[in-house]
């Protein structure tokens, strides 16, 4: 049996699944500190089941803790950056075009030195070994804790970023080590924006793993702690304290993952309406459809794996102004239940729209008797609007596709929606998120330029499909079980000799009796 769990902004849900089936399961409030609100969600979940601890198998959460240190720029560790390449990327200062208040957070200092590769693998020069010991003696001067090593196409060959960690850890061995190749795709820029945001967040991932480690522990619940990722799939512990810039987006995933379990649906929308946002995607094969851009995270340019998502600022605690037309984006989030007009608060929001219009029960109904009709009209219509604009804006066709609807907000969904074949409400759609997480697989992604002059088309791809699986068994994934579910060629013709962009991505499940024979890391 499995645990899963989303920590939202409003609402913290925990479901027990056995074999795929749902056991048990509660929504409540997030609470202010995040872990008393997830333990008492799972107690919870444990005792409708009435499940013994010592039957679950592993614990699978999905939290934007991360998302929001960014955001906020609050609990970031100061990192020193080092780039392999200057001879050819000088002209690109690191961390360039970032947001002053989160580069003055961030950025202890920064370093470049010569070296890297070419796009097909082969050395440009080499690494230059007085400037990386002097870089090095230079962070450790300063008492940097966090480190990001950056290297030009270090995607096609890891080898000077690997070298110049293996140094950074013997000349300084408690810092926190983040490297490119491991994080994002082709592009030296967004790639080394991604590496700085890992390196900043690794101290706090480390708390908070360890902090949600000790509260499971609490509850005898001694089974492996797997994070939700960007892409719908898990994460050991272990790997989420090294790459905690992963879960940036795994709320909407997880809910969308949710979508596949609870409607059967694997190629269609899906709208997670929340407290303070609905989130519109497209499932692809019974994943999320990922972002072909680069993706902004608080300000900062980056390109690891993400999903196509869009984000509208509409939930149940959405505020309602001038008699229906102002529609947030300000939300009452967890104080929907004493601000909301039904529980006697002084607050219009949605759900209490939703509920003049008789789309949901709950709170007292009475206390919108002073509602004008023409303010809930004005604010249903500008509601329909706001999903029909951002359902138009994911979808890449003009076809009629069925819209999964998930969430505790879903009944701020209307019945028909323009751009809308079917609307799908399944049945306990609202922990649809915790749902998603529970059942995840794991994966692992290979994303490099190859040279197919050098080397068959065939063999690049086979090597691009390898890598991807080596990458989901380090992850956690059964080695059996693995299969690649996605691959994506794009020819460079603008290269001298012929190449390719290939792309690969592997899951597989979740190897349980190897982390449980681990202690769960």
């Amino acid at each position: 049996m499995r645990i899963g769990v989303d920590v939202g902004g409003t609402h913290t849900d925990a479901v027990i699944l056995k074999d795929e089936a749902l056991v048990a399961a509660t929504k409540a409030t997030t609470s202010h500190d995040i872990s008393s609100g997830v333990i008492s969600a799972v107690r919870e979940v444990l005792t409708q089941s009435e499940v013994s601890p010592d039957k679950i198998d592993l614990i699978t959460i999905g939290t934007t803790q991360f998302t929001n240190a960014i955001v906020e720029r609050r609990n970031i560790s100061p990192v020193a950056a080092l780039r392999i390449g200057a001879q050819s990327s000088a002209a690109l200062p690191i961390a360039a075009k970032w947001p002053e208040d989160i580069f003055t957070e961030a950025i202890q200092s920064t370093k470049m030195i010569d070296g890297g590769h070419e796009y097909d693998g082969g050395p440009i020069i080499p690494l230059d070994s007085s400037d990386l010991d002097a870089a090095i003696a230079a962070f450790k001067a300063a008492d940097a804790k966090a480190i990001a090593i950056s290297s030009v196409f270090s995607t096609s060959n890891p080898e000077a970023e690997l070298e110049a960690a293996r140094r950074v850890k013997t000349a300084i061995p408690s810092a926190h080590i983040s490297l490119s190749h491991e994080l994002g795709r082709i592009g030296l820029y967004q790639r080394e924006n991604a590496t700085l945001l890992n390196a900043a967040l690794m101290a706090l991932s480390g708390d908070v793993v360890a902090a949600f480690e000790t509260a499971f522990e609490a509850l005898n619940l001694t089974c492996p702690l797997f994070m939700s990722q960007n892409d719908g799939t898990l994460m050991s512990s272990e790997f989420a304290r090294r790459y905690p810039v992963f879960t940036f987006s795994s709320g909407p995933t997880n809910s969308m993952r949710g979508a596949v379990y609870l409607s059967g649906e694997t190629s269609a929308m899906v709208v997670d309406v929340g407290g303070t946002t609905s989130d519109i995607g497209m499932l692809i094969d019974g994943f999320p459809r990922p972002s072909g851009a680069a993706v902004a995270i608080g300000g900062v340019l980056t390109n690891f794996r993400m999903p196509d998502v869009l984000a509208i600022g509409l939930g149940g605690g959405t505020i309602i102004r001038a008699d229906g037309v102002e529609i947030g984006p300000q939300s009452v989030g967890r104080d929907l239940v004493t601000r909301g007009l039904v529980f006697g608060g002084d607050t219009l929001t949605a759900s209490d729209i939703a509920i003049a219009e008789g789309r949901t029960k709950f709170g007292d109904p009475s206390k919108l008797a002073s509602l004008p009709p023409s303010t809930k009209e004005t604010a249903l219509q500008g509601m329909r609007n706001m999903l029909e604009t951002g359902i138009d804006r994911i979808k890449t066709s003009a076809k009629d596709l069925p819209l999964v609807v998930v969430g505790g907000g879903g009944f701020l969904v209307p019945e028909e929606l323009a751009g809308v074949s079917d609307i799908l409400r399944p049945e306990n759609a609202g922990v649809a998120n915790a749902i998603g997480a529970a059942f995840a697989q794991i994966s692992g992604e290979a994303d490099a330029i190859y040279s197919t002059s050098k080397r068959p088309r065939d063999e690049a791809l086979q090597a691009a499909k390898s890598s991807a699986t080596q990458r989901a068994v380090e992850a956690g994934a059964l080695p059996s079980t693995i299969e690649i579910v996605e691959i994506d060629e794009t020819p460079m013709s603008y290269m001298d000799e012929p190449g390719a962009v290939i792309r690969a991505k592997a899951v597989g499940d979740v190897d349980i009796a190897r982390f449980a024979n681990s202690g769960g890391a």
